[in-house]
Protein backbone atom coordinates (compact mmCIF):
# COMPACT_ATOMS: atom_id res chain seq x y z
CA UNK A 1 0.00 0.00 0.00
CA UNK A 2 3.16 2.49 0.94
CA UNK A 3 4.57 1.90 -2.76
CA UNK A 4 1.02 2.63 -4.30
CA UNK A 5 0.70 5.87 -2.15
CA UNK A 6 4.11 7.11 -2.99
CA UNK A 7 3.63 6.16 -7.24
CA UNK A 8 0.51 8.32 -6.83
CA UNK A 9 2.48 11.23 -5.04
CA UNK A 10 4.89 11.03 -7.94
CA UNK A 11 2.41 10.87 -10.49
CA UNK A 12 1.00 14.04 -9.06
CA UNK A 13 4.15 16.04 -8.80
CA UNK A 14 4.93 17.67 -12.26
CA UNK A 15 8.84 17.84 -10.86
CA UNK A 16 9.03 14.01 -10.01
CA UNK A 17 7.65 12.96 -13.60
CA UNK A 18 10.17 15.04 -15.51
CA UNK A 19 12.60 13.65 -13.02
CA UNK A 20 11.91 10.30 -13.47
CA UNK A 21 10.43 9.55 -17.11
CA UNK A 22 11.56 13.01 -19.39
CA UNK A 23 9.73 13.87 -22.33
CA UNK A 24 8.64 10.44 -22.80
CA UNK A 25 6.68 10.12 -19.03
CA UNK A 26 5.30 13.67 -19.90
CA UNK A 27 4.23 12.78 -23.29
CA UNK A 28 2.55 9.22 -22.07
CA UNK A 29 0.86 11.38 -19.28
CA UNK A 30 -0.46 13.91 -21.22
CA UNK A 31 -2.08 11.37 -23.42
CA UNK A 32 -3.57 9.67 -20.35
CA UNK A 33 -5.04 12.81 -18.95
CA UNK A 34 -6.61 13.87 -22.70
CA UNK A 35 -7.72 10.47 -23.74
CA UNK A 36 -8.37 7.74 -20.57
CA UNK A 37 -10.91 8.32 -18.21
CA UNK A 38 -8.21 7.11 -15.30
CA UNK A 39 -5.71 10.00 -16.02
CA UNK A 40 -8.28 12.41 -14.36
CA UNK A 41 -6.17 12.95 -11.70
CA UNK A 42 -3.07 13.71 -13.55
CA UNK A 43 -1.55 17.26 -13.51
CA UNK A 44 -2.36 18.65 -17.13
CA UNK A 45 -1.54 22.36 -16.67
CA UNK A 46 1.05 22.29 -14.15
CA UNK A 47 3.03 19.75 -16.23
CA UNK A 48 2.57 22.01 -19.26
CA UNK A 49 4.33 25.12 -17.80
CA UNK A 50 7.00 23.14 -15.72
CA UNK A 51 8.06 21.46 -18.60
CA UNK A 52 8.19 24.87 -20.82
CA UNK A 53 10.28 26.47 -17.45
CA UNK A 54 12.72 23.51 -17.01
CA UNK A 55 13.28 23.28 -20.46
CA UNK A 56 14.82 27.09 -20.14
CA UNK A 57 16.50 26.38 -16.98
CA UNK A 58 18.48 23.15 -18.88
CA UNK A 59 16.91 20.86 -16.31
CA UNK A 60 15.14 18.95 -19.28
CA UNK A 61 17.62 18.58 -22.00
CA UNK A 62 15.25 18.71 -25.10
CA UNK A 63 15.03 21.37 -27.61
CA UNK A 64 11.76 23.39 -26.32
CA UNK A 65 10.74 22.49 -30.62
CA UNK A 66 10.92 18.57 -29.85
CA UNK A 67 8.73 19.20 -26.62
CA UNK A 68 5.91 21.23 -27.98
CA UNK A 69 5.50 18.81 -31.14
CA UNK A 70 5.62 15.77 -28.86
CA UNK A 71 2.76 17.18 -26.47
CA UNK A 72 0.80 18.86 -29.36
CA UNK A 73 0.61 14.97 -30.65
CA UNK A 74 -0.33 13.30 -27.34
CA UNK A 75 -3.16 16.12 -26.64
CA UNK A 76 -4.39 15.93 -29.94
CA UNK A 77 -4.50 11.95 -30.11
CA UNK A 78 -5.95 11.48 -26.56
CA UNK A 79 -8.91 13.47 -27.01
CA UNK A 80 -9.56 11.57 -30.07
CA UNK A 81 -9.53 8.25 -27.91
CA UNK A 82 -11.43 9.83 -25.81
CA UNK A 83 -14.08 10.97 -28.42
CA UNK A 84 -14.14 7.12 -29.54
CA UNK A 85 -14.45 5.88 -26.73
CA UNK A 86 -17.48 7.96 -25.88
CA UNK A 87 -19.20 6.99 -29.23
CA UNK A 88 -18.66 3.06 -28.28
CA UNK A 89 -19.94 3.34 -24.87
CA UNK A 90 -22.55 5.62 -25.90
CA UNK A 91 -25.36 5.31 -23.43
CA UNK A 92 -24.05 2.58 -20.84
CA UNK A 93 -21.72 5.74 -20.57
CA UNK A 94 -24.50 7.46 -18.15
CA UNK A 95 -25.43 4.17 -16.81
CA UNK A 96 -21.88 2.99 -15.43
CA UNK A 97 -21.86 2.76 -11.72
CA UNK A 98 -19.33 4.64 -9.36
CA UNK A 99 -16.27 2.75 -9.28
CA UNK A 100 -12.48 3.82 -7.85
CA UNK A 101 -11.28 4.79 -11.06
CA UNK A 102 -15.31 6.44 -12.38
CA UNK A 103 -17.53 9.21 -10.60
CA UNK A 104 -20.86 9.82 -12.39
CA UNK A 105 -20.43 13.34 -10.72
CA UNK A 106 -17.87 14.24 -13.07
CA UNK A 107 -19.58 13.45 -16.00
CA UNK A 108 -22.52 15.92 -14.29
CA UNK A 109 -19.69 18.38 -13.84
CA UNK A 110 -18.30 18.15 -17.66
CA UNK A 111 -22.46 18.40 -18.56
CA UNK A 112 -22.70 21.83 -16.99
CA UNK A 113 -20.01 22.85 -18.65
CA UNK A 114 -20.68 21.79 -22.17
CA UNK A 115 -24.74 23.10 -21.16
CA UNK A 116 -22.80 26.51 -20.74
CA UNK A 117 -20.35 26.91 -23.48
CA UNK A 118 -21.41 24.71 -26.66
CA UNK A 119 -19.00 23.30 -28.59
CA UNK A 120 -16.25 25.37 -27.06
CA UNK A 121 -16.47 23.48 -24.17
CA UNK A 122 -13.82 21.53 -26.29
CA UNK A 123 -11.43 24.09 -26.09
CA UNK A 124 -12.12 25.81 -23.16
CA UNK A 125 -11.98 22.40 -21.31
CA UNK A 126 -8.35 22.04 -21.84
CA UNK A 127 -7.93 24.46 -19.27
CA UNK A 128 -10.32 22.88 -16.61
CA UNK A 129 -9.19 19.70 -14.19
CA UNK A 130 -11.38 16.63 -14.35
CA UNK A 131 -13.52 18.70 -17.31
CA UNK A 132 -10.18 18.19 -19.89
CA UNK A 133 -10.48 14.37 -19.49
CA UNK A 134 -14.07 13.83 -19.76
CA UNK A 135 -15.15 16.33 -22.44
CA UNK A 136 -13.97 14.78 -25.48
CA UNK A 137 -15.55 11.47 -23.90
CA UNK A 138 -18.96 13.16 -23.38
CA UNK A 139 -18.80 14.71 -26.95
CA UNK A 140 -18.44 11.16 -28.35
CA UNK A 141 -20.88 9.85 -26.16
CA UNK A 142 -23.71 12.47 -27.35
CA UNK A 143 -22.68 12.23 -30.72
CA UNK A 144 -21.08 15.36 -31.45
CA UNK A 145 -20.20 15.49 -35.53
CA UNK A 146 -16.58 13.90 -35.81
CA UNK A 147 -15.04 16.21 -38.52
CA UNK A 148 -16.53 19.37 -36.04
CA UNK A 149 -14.82 17.91 -33.09
CA UNK A 150 -11.37 17.07 -34.77
CA UNK A 151 -11.31 20.97 -35.79
CA UNK A 152 -12.34 21.77 -32.20
CA UNK A 153 -9.31 19.30 -30.92
CA UNK A 154 -6.50 20.24 -33.20
CA UNK A 155 -6.85 24.16 -31.85
CA UNK A 156 -7.89 23.39 -28.72
CA UNK A 157 -4.57 20.68 -28.57
CA UNK A 158 -2.39 23.67 -29.88
CA UNK A 159 -4.07 26.38 -28.29
CA UNK A 160 -3.09 24.49 -24.84
CA UNK A 161 -0.13 23.48 -25.13
CA UNK A 162 1.41 26.23 -26.79
CA UNK A 163 0.03 28.63 -24.15
CA UNK A 164 1.01 26.77 -20.87
CA UNK A 165 4.93 25.38 -22.13
CA UNK A 166 5.41 28.66 -23.74
CA UNK A 167 4.78 30.88 -20.58
CA UNK A 168 7.07 28.72 -18.27
CA UNK A 169 9.82 28.00 -21.17
CA UNK A 170 8.88 32.52 -21.53
CA UNK A 171 9.42 32.63 -17.95
CA UNK A 172 12.38 30.54 -16.93
CA UNK A 173 14.29 32.38 -19.86
CA UNK A 174 13.76 35.81 -18.52
CA UNK A 175 15.10 34.72 -15.27
CA UNK A 176 16.80 32.09 -15.34
CA UNK A 177 17.74 32.43 -11.91
CA UNK A 178 14.50 30.83 -11.00
CA UNK A 179 16.77 27.64 -11.31
CA UNK A 180 18.17 28.29 -7.51
CA UNK A 181 14.10 28.09 -6.42
CA UNK A 182 13.01 25.22 -8.59
CA UNK A 183 11.44 22.93 -5.59
CA UNK A 184 9.63 26.25 -4.04
CA UNK A 185 8.55 26.92 -7.94
CA UNK A 186 6.93 23.43 -8.51
CA UNK A 187 5.46 23.36 -5.05
CA UNK A 188 3.44 26.40 -6.05
CA UNK A 189 2.72 24.98 -9.13
CA UNK A 190 1.41 22.05 -7.42
CA UNK A 191 -0.96 24.57 -5.36
CA UNK A 192 -2.19 26.49 -8.45
CA UNK A 193 -3.34 23.39 -9.87
CA UNK A 194 -5.35 22.26 -7.58
CA UNK A 195 -6.96 25.22 -6.69
CA UNK A 196 -9.85 24.54 -9.38
CA UNK A 197 -10.91 21.07 -7.68
CA UNK A 198 -10.85 22.67 -4.58
CA UNK A 199 -13.22 25.39 -5.68
CA UNK A 200 -14.96 22.60 -7.63
CA UNK A 201 -15.01 20.77 -4.02
CA UNK A 202 -16.58 23.85 -2.22
CA UNK A 203 -19.37 24.88 -4.52
CA UNK A 204 -20.64 21.24 -4.97
CA UNK A 205 -20.19 21.17 -0.95
CA UNK A 206 -22.42 24.42 -0.48
CA UNK A 207 -25.12 23.60 -3.22
CA UNK A 208 -25.79 20.05 -1.62
CA UNK A 209 -25.69 21.58 1.88
CA UNK A 210 -28.43 24.44 0.12
CA UNK A 211 -30.18 21.62 -0.70
CA UNK A 212 -30.13 19.48 2.48
CA UNK A 213 -31.93 22.99 3.96
CA UNK A 214 -34.27 23.48 1.29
Amino acid sequence: MQELIELFRQLIDPEKIIQIGGLGLVTAVVFAETGLMIGFFLPGDSLLFTVGLFCALGILPVPVGWVLVSLIFAAIVGDQVGYWTGRFLGQRLFEKQDSRFFKRKYLDQTRAFYQRWGGSAIILGRFVPIVRTFAPILAGAVQFPPRTFILYNVFGGLFWVLSLVLAGYGLGSLFPWLKKYIELIALGIIFLSVLPLLSTWWKERRRLRMLSKA
